[in-house]
């Protein structure tokens, strides 16, 4: 990784910042007046810390707590902010705010935009319809909805209320959404009659009223006009439009709620089984989605916050709490490419964007793309921010040369597990080429080597070795916690192990290699698989790859999949170039014993590809759960390949 900065923040983009306001606020309690003394200061004295976040950013708390973090010596049974009581959507829904709360575009050209009063008032409206079902404090309602303002008012209603929200993207297959709402016996399921994507209206009521029928905890159905207003109801006996509930005024009131009383589900891939659903608390996120978006990145009343992303990411949530910032919120709901690679980034000078969010697959493929923005409009764009996989260092040269020179890019990870991050940007610091510029403040972020030694500037298990707000509450319909335990603690007693294969560089940055259980180890060296990746899809053949490692003849080999680019052909010369590279950029053990031509490559509805599923089918075992996959059929290109027996 390079020592010289890609780009450095000016001082008067320093001096403005939050974090800069911050740091000066505690300046006399820290060992050095930088980042890394804020850094130290804040995982060595949790409480301190916290506490001054919530006062900072203007946290509204109904009782104030007894203490800041009981039992902080274990990791299972630490609570945060005993006796305190708040609620999430009170802190996002705030009175005295003028103008623009959500600003929606869709695919078809649609413009819609709520200022904070109607906001305030559709959520007090269809909080009153969710209270006349009988909905109460503890109860779920679930949503199968595109990423529009009907999504953020019935969430928000529903975190009013003190129930829980758990919501599904509805490109999702039927059995997908009932392996994760089936599990949590939602009382009122919100759903949409279709949503456009590449040109294409998609019907869904069929699939809603099957889903529907499958859950008989419902009390209510409530349809969404995503296509078409009012939505045609009857495929859906019983179900009542989405409208119906904003047609009566009501008072906005919020219950008063347990830092740690849950406010969302989650859940995970389910790559290996059905998925675990993951709840998190209204305290632990609120606080963490604060100190993320107005100390690491720099979110301040007034900006316009834009995150592409589905309702079925952790990253929907993330972007919901930044109205908690005064920010407006730009929802886009519809295909990234289409008609053409610059549709995000017309929303994106049309509305005005501050801080624009998406994921390093998008970045790559708009590379490949050779799209620009030198003809567009972004003087008011302050910050980039990439996650979902790692970001290689040519996508940051990428977006410096043709997306913007003097912006901030921010490479983040976290999780849904977390539903925030580990490492992320910071307004402070400089940008270094395939480097998150920082783990994040509060989170005791170290990287281990197999016996459970911490290591810098080596590849190690990134973990985290002290409490932090956002943990999950637990995981639903998990006695004992027995299922969070074994996910999280049981490789490093009291230490969460969090499943990334990672590195503390020389700048105190992070990088990511890739998933713990997707390391190749041939040989017994690991290498994760982002390393290759990095490397072989710079290469202008190669669309995208896959690396699993093969068992053959008594050892472990690595098998590189690769999806070429139109016109291409994967031939000898090709795959020489494939291994020189490897060889050059990476090393020797990177270097694959077979390269082999697939027409698709597997992937979650979230975008993530999926090595253990290729890892299943290359040695003759069924994938543990095809429902969770966006392509299934594309295992077929990995199944029974004769050049895999030799």
């Amino acid at each position: 990784m390079s020592i010289e900065p890609i780009w450095t923040p000016s001082p008067q983009r320093i001096e403005a910042s939050n974090m800069h306001t911050f740091l000066g606020t505690h300046a006399a309690r820290l060992e050095s007046p930088d980042y890394i003394g804020l850094y130290l200061w804040s995982v060595a004295h949790p409480d301190e810390f916290w506490r001054a976040i919530v006062d900072f950013c203007a946290i509204r708390l109904r009782t104030r707590e007894r203490c800041v973090l009981e039992n902080g010596d274990n990791m299972l049974d630490a609570r945060w902010f005993p006796g305190a009581t708040l609620n999430y959507a009170e802190n996002l829904l705030l009175a005295e705010r003028p103008g623009t709360a959500l600003v929606f575009v869709g695919e078809t050209g649609e413009r819609l935009e709520l200022s904070w009063e109607e906001l305030r008032g559709q959520v007090a409206s269809v909080a009153a319809g969710l209270r006349a079902l009988g909905v109460k404090r503890g109860d779920r309602v679930a949503a199968c909805l595109p990423n529009r303002p009907e999504t953020v008012v019935a969430a928000l209603a529903t975190a009013s209320l003190g129930a829980v929200w758990s919501s599904c993207s509805p490109d999702f297959g039927r059995q997908a959404v009932l392996d994760r709402f089936g599990q949590i016996a939602p009382k009122v399921l919100f759903a949409t009659d279709g949503y456009f994507y590449n040109g294409k209206r998609i019907d869904c009521l069929g699939a809603v009223n099957e889903v529907a029928r499958r859950l008989p905890s419902l009390a209510g159905l409530f349809i969404v006009g995503g296509t078409q207003s009012p939505p045609k109801l009857a495929q859906c006996p019983g179900a009542r439009a989405f409208d119906e509930l904003l047609g009566t005024a009501a008072d906005l009131e919020f219950a008063a709620l347990a830092f740690d009383d849950p406010l969302f589900i989650l859940y995970s891939s389910g790559t290996t089984g059905v998925p675990k659903c993951i709840v998190h608390g209204v305290g632990g996120t609120l606080i963490q989605h604060q100190k993320e978006h107005v100390l690491h990145t720099d979110i301040k009343p007034g900006d316009v916050v834009f995150y592409f992303t589905t309702c079925g990411w952790m990253m929907w949530n993330w972007l919901l709490s930044t109205l908690a910032c005064g920010a407006t919120v730009v929802l886009y709901d519809g295909a990234p490419f289409h008609p053409d690679p610059g549709v995000l980034w017309r929303v994106a000078e049309q509305e005005s964007v501050t801080v624009f969010g998406t994921s390093a697959k998008y970045l790559t493929a708009l590379k490949r793309h050779g799209f620009s923005t030198r003809n567009m409009e972004l003087e008011g764009l302050q910050s980039i921010l990439s996650t979902g996989s790692p970001l290689s260092p040519r996508s940051f040269d990428y977006v410096y040369e043709e997306i913007k020179a003097n912006v901030q890019l921010a490479s983040i990870a976290g999780g849904t597990d977390l539903i925030s991050c580990f490492a992320l940007g910071n307004p402070l610091l400089p940008v270094h080429r395939g480097e998150l510029q920082c783990r994040g403040l509060g989170m005791n972020v170290a990287i281990f080597d197999a016996d459970g030694h911490p290591v810098v500037g080596k590849k190690g298990e990134l973990v985290c070795t002290a409490p932090f707000p956002s943990m999950p509450v637990g995981f639903w319909n998990d006695p004992g916690r027995v299922k969070y335990r074994q996910a999280y603690f049981e490789r490093f007693p009291n230490v969460w192990h969090h499943g990334d294969y990672a590195e503390l560089t020389v700048n105190d940055g992070v990088v990511i290699h890739g998933r713990s259980d997707a390391v190749l180890n041939p040989g017994g060296v690991r290498i994760g698989t982002a390393e290759i990746y990095r490397v072989v899809e710079q290469l202008p053949e190669i669309a995208e790859c896959i690396a699993v490692d093969q068992e053959f003849q008594g050892d472990t080999r690595i098998v590189l999949f690769v999806r070429l680019q139109g016109g291409a052909a994967l031939d000898d010369a090709l795959c020489d170039r494939v291994r020189a590279a490897l060889r050059a950029q990476a090393s020797p053990r990177h270097v694959p014993a077979k390269i082999l031509a697939v027409d698709d490559i597997p992937r979650t509805r979230n975008g993530k590809i999926v090595e253990l599923a290729v890892r299943d089918v290359v040695h003759g075992r069924a994938p543990a759960n095809l429902a969770v996959l966006a392509n299934p059929d594309s295992l077929a290109h990995f199944r029974n390949r004769p050049e895999l027996d030799r």
